[in-house]
């Protein structure tokens, strides 16, 4: 299947992150509204490609393992996907629901472009554990066998397509000024539930994928 295929709709999954676009709907209503959200979305853009980086060395260097794995790794699989099975059902039930909205205060820092800049890195790096759509897209890019130089442009590409969506809203409240702040608004509760649904989904569907492949393995497959 084409990578572009598959990374796409990983992509738009990715994209529904209310913590960052809350991030630059407070940073548009301050006194330096244009250059306090740029620096923040180029934090946070930093942050996350650096992320991908690091995943993609940590998977290459247990990669032949993963090609000849043993018992003990299936183990661990299913041991994560019980986890992750268990925080979605969690998630489900609302007892995660608070998690995105409390990460908002980290929205509050001073009003200077270093420190917009560390707020979108440090909005990004506290929600690295929860990036799953983010390290299933680095997994796919180096299953594709792309050259070192090759998986490092589109991992650079996913982040800039990531990025567009919220340069377009500080392009909006350029275009439109305080006009937007009503919509904008709007848009950030809808991400956030959105958010709400489709992140316990996914790791509910990982979970159960981990734990269907490992339960294969044990009762047959590698017997």
């Amino acid at each position: 299947m084409d990578l572009g295929l598959i990374l796409g709709p990983i992509l738009l999954a990715d994209v529904l992150n209310p913590v960052l676009l809350a991030l630059l709907i407070y940073a548009l209503g301050s006194a330096r509204p244009f250059s306090l959200s740029v620096a923040a979305l180029l934090g946070h853009t930093a942050a996350y490609f650096a992320a991908g980086i690091v995943v993609a060395l940590g998977i290459e260097a247990i990669g032949q393992r993963l090609v000849n794995p043993k018992p003990g790794d299936f183990g661990i699989e299913l041991l994560l996907g019980v986890a992750l099975l268990v925080i979605g059902l969690a998630m489900v039930r609302g007892k995660k629901s608070q998690a995105g909205l409390d990460s908002h205060q980290e929205e509050r820092t001073e009003a200077s472009l270093l420190g917009a800049f560390s707020t979108g890195a440090l909005v990004n790096l506290v929600g690295i554990p929860f990036a799953i759509p983010y390290f299933g897209a680095v997994a796919q890019i180096l299953k594709a066998d792309l050259s070192a130089t090759g998986a490092l442009a589109v991992i650079a590409l996913y982040n800039l397509l990531y990025a567009l969506p919220f340069a377009l809203v500080i392009a909006a409240r350029a275009f439109f000024g305080a006009g937007a702040d009503a919509p904008l608004a709007r848009l950030n509760d809808w991400l956030e539930r959105a958010s709400n649904v489709l992140i316990p989904l996914l790791l509910l569907v990982l979970g159960t994928f981990f734990v269907v492949d490992a339960l294969h393995f044990f009762l047959g497959a590698g017997a």
